[in-house]
């Protein structure tokens, strides 16, 4: 029985830790392309195989720190966000902890300074378009979104490597 995050931290190029923050992970949003004609009595959605809208990450800071000023960069950054998450076995009666990765490779979009007042957190966040996004649980791969490689990688199943193969890729 999957619980709750226990906490997380934000890297940046595997090594580097950006501070305390909350991460809004993207939204998985599939394209679609109306259908209607001779045959169909209405309209129909055809959903695009492997082919997703625009992905945006965001990340929000505590406080200003170099570690997330940084992330301003108009450059691609590559981001781990590793997560410790509790689960509980009710049969065995054991808690234990599962590791999942998100690793991102985004270019930053937008940056907000936050607010500053007394004895509070400054709250600057930042929107970072996503470029890749792959989730690792316990050291296993179980999802792959790389719309620049044609790769839609998802529980064991790569549905764009017909298409792929079919554009000599």
């Amino acid at each position: 029985m999957d619980q709750s995050v226990i906490n997380f931290a934000v890297y940046e190029d595997s090594t580097e830790y950006l501070g305390m923050a909350q991460a809004s992970l993207p939204d998985l949003t599939m394209l679609t392309e109306s259908i209607s004609g001779a045959g169909i009595a209405g309209n129909i959605e055809a959903v695009i195989l492997g082919h997703y809208d625009t992905m945006t990450l965001g990340l929000d800071f505590r406080t200003v720190s170099k570690q997330s000023i940084k992330l301003s960069s108009p450059k691609r950054h590559n981001i781990e966000l590793r997560v410790a998450q509790q689960d509980e076995d009710p049969v065995a009666g054991e808690v234990k902890v599962v590791k999942v990765k998100h690793v991102f490779v985004v270019i930053p979009k937008s940056d907000k300074g936050g607010t500053v007042a007394p004895a509070t957190p400054t709250n600057g966040s930042g929107e970072y378009a996503v470029r890749y996004w792959a989730t690792y649980i316990d050291g296993k791969k179980y999802r792959e979104i790389d719309p620049l490689n044609f790769i839609c990688y998802i529980d064991g199943t790569d549905y764009l490597a017909s298409v792929r193969t079919a554009l000599g890729k």
